[in-house]
């Protein structure tokens, strides 16, 4: 019976579509694609229905392959599937984005595809016609004032272009000091006479505005703490959310008797309110003590305008830290549940996005002027800590007895072996007495030999248990984890070949081939199956991170966490990359995670390695190949090693 593959329910316009020739039981069908569009086996419950094409088909990952628009192009990735994603023959990497023309041949195992854009290119080789061409650099730089005086019809002419590079220089701002500092310059140009501005903003809706900024024509910049204040003036702006403009304000009788005023001599002052719909945020003053006509109505206006424009610009930002706050607080809440899981291990990630953190800003200060060449953004900044956070969190999926296991065997294995030499004991005291019995009733010995033979017996078995004791010691002291494949080695086979035999008379020994290769262990505590689940934690980090719509800032986060276990020499996991293959915040990120591993005083299963036996043990990985040297030097010598969280 043939199937059909689902297809996505409408979602907008369709801009591609994929062709499915071939996949095995499934029939021919054409798959409408938007903008994204996961293609799997299994419908997905955390994807919306346009976001996930079905090919029922057993040879098909669950999640497969990923299809996602940008711009006129579309770009396929495969998503560490099973049998791997093929375009045009070729095999594709793994979380690596490859772009898709028209017609271009899709693989997805035994399911054949063709793709097909509907999107219309660009036709480059068209030349433009241009009916006239403006020099678009003037609306970007300051105004030049004239010598001479302008007439009213340059001055609105100029406001009017100073208005417009408010306009745009708001629109490029993105933090509030960047704001202000513009803003001010742009009052002094746009109001010749004002000798004073500054901005006051509220803290909290409860609490009254404060100055934030303040400075003077002659470029002073005043500590908006010690700025002197009409309350007066700022009280009639907030409350009656009135634009004020005051000529002449000493002789105005509702002004001129505010000591503020007289004190500050101001002869002419414009006051605006910052306000986003019924909420006041603050305001802008603007005044003079040398004209007392420097300010119209006109002025007020032009002001006015500002201050809409500023308070929306204000208002986005404060939102834009809401929305970060709130990013921040999920993030962490998000580690923190997820490190509960293993409490020995808990303040890893955090102390990895200390340390990584650390090194990223120090890069900017290495001697190395290549690497001082890379000086990372604030937003690289924050994206390399979000991905030092969320390294790990693919844990979430690894089972929690081998999430939680401290010695070469698990707690509840060693009570089973160490009862198990108790019954040995017991077996071997049985086996002699009970042949002592029987020797007793079969020769009919009297009671000097039989006392004699039973201290015979009783001495044998006290060696023998003495024996056993030094076997379960032996593999109390195998069963510690080692920190390096140099560590002690155990003479086990004795204790393998060791047998007993139980009442029954049936052969049993002390240690079982499982155990014997458990404790066998050169390194850590893990089993090769055991490690295997760990190490997959990577890739199910990388498989949850994708699923989150980050912004085009935080969009490297999932690739950064993804290598963090990549070694230089292609010798790490999952993907086993190499060099330039390799980001370089990755590298850090793998710099931090492995000397917090080290140092990390919470691990029952292995003693802290001091900082420097640490740092040593790093530097033998750099010659190895295994770690960029560069970054490591940086490491060391900004002591971004050296913080409190490694406390």
């Amino acid at each position: 019976m043939e199937t059909s593959p689902s297809f996505p329910a409408p979602g907008g316009a369709v801009s591609a579509y994929l062709e499915l020739t071939g996949a095995g039981s499934a029939k021919p069908a054409v798959l409408p694609l938007h903008d994204e569009a996961v293609i799997g086996r299994d419908p997905q419950d955390a994807l919306a229905s346009d976001k996930f094409i079905c090919v029922p088909e057993h040879t098909i990952s669950r999640r497969h392959a990923r299809i996602r628009r940008r711009g006129a192009n579309y770009f396929i990735e495969d998503l560490h599937s099973r049998n791997g994603t093929f375009v045009l023959g070729q095999r594709l990497a793994p979380g690596a984005w490859h772009p898709l023309h028209d017609g271009d041949e899709l693989s997805l195992s035994s399911a054949q595809m063709v793709f097909h854009s509907l999107v219309i290119p660009p036709r480059e080789s068209m030349p433009t016609i241009i009916t006239k061409a403006v020099d678009a650099t003037q609306y970007a730089q300051p105004t030049m004032r004239p010598a001479a005086a302008p007439s009213d019809l340059e001055k609105s002419v100029k406001r009017l272009h100073a208005m417009a590079q408010v306009s745009i220089a708001l629109g490029a701002v993105t933090d509030r000091a960047t704001l202000t500092e513009r803003i001010m310059n742009f009052i002094f140009d746009l109001f010749p006479l004002a000798e004073r501005a500054f901005i006051l903003l509220r803290v909290n809706e409860r609490d009254a505005p404060v100055p934030v900024a303040a400075r003077r024509r002659d470029g002073a910049i005043q500590d908006p703490a010690t700025v002197r204040i009409s309350h007066t003036i700022v009280d009639e702006v907030l409350h009656r959310k009135h634009a004020i403009l005051s000529t002449d304000t000493l002789s105005n009788r509702h002004f001129s008797a505010q000591e503020s005023i007289v004190a500050q001599a101001i002869l002419s002052v414009m006051c605006v309110p910052l306000i986003i719909g019924d909420e006041v945020i603050g305001l802008i003053q603007v005044d003079t003590s040398s004209d007392p006509f420097a300010f119209t109505e006109a002025d007020l206006e032009i002001l006015s305008g500002v201050c809409a424009e500023t308070a929306v610009a204000l208002k986005n930002f404060q939102l834009y830290a809401d929305i970060k706050g709130l990013l921040d607080g999920f993030v962490s809440a998000s580690v923190q549940a997820i490190e509960e899981r293993d409490p020995v291990t808990a303040g890893h990630s955090f102390r990895v996005a200390e340390y990584s953190d650390r090194l990223a800003e120090a890069i900017g200060r290495a001697d190395d002027p290549d690497l001082r060449r890379i000086a990372f953004t604030r937003e690289q900044l924050r994206e390399i800590h979000y991905a030092a956070l969320l390294h790990d969190f693919g844990k979430v999926g690894v089972r929690e007895h081998v999430l939680r296991k401290e010695k070469k065997l698990h707690h509840a294995d060693m009570r089973l072996l160490e009862q198990r030499f108790r019954y040995a004991r017991s077996c071997i005291e049985r086996q002699a007495y009970r042949e002592l019995a029987e020797t007793h009733l079969r020769e009919r010995l009297d009671d000097a030999e039989f006392r004699r033979r039973k201290e015979n017996i009783d001495a044998e078995l006290r060696i023998e248990s003495a024996r056993l004791d030094a076997f379960l010691e032996s593999i109390r002291q195998a069963n510690e984890p080692a920190i390096s494949e140099g560590g002690k080695r155990f003479e086990l086979d004795p204790i393998r070949r060791y047998a007993c035999r139980h009442p029954e008379g049936d052969v049993f020994h002390l240690l079982d081939d499982d155990e014997l290769a458990a404790l066998n262990i050169a390194r850590g505590c893990l089993t090769p199956d055991e490690r295997r689940q760990i190490e997959a934690h990577v890739v199910d980090s990388y498989s949850f991170l994708i699923l989150i719509p980050w912004t085009r800032e935080l969009a490297g986060v999932p690739a950064i966490a993804h290598g963090h276990h990549e070694k230089l020499d292609g010798s790490g996991y999952p993907m086993g990359l190499k060099g330039g293959q390799i980001s370089i915040q990755t590298r850090i990120l793998t710099i931090s995670d492995i000397y917090d591993a080290l140092t990390a005083r919470d691990r029952p299963y292995k003693q802290a390695v001091p900082a420097e036996a640490a740092l040593a043990l790093m530097d033998a990985e750099c010659a190895a190949g295994h770690l960029d040297p560069r970054l490591f030097k940086v490491f060391v010598e900004s002591r971004g090693w050296a913080t409190s969280c490694a406390a």
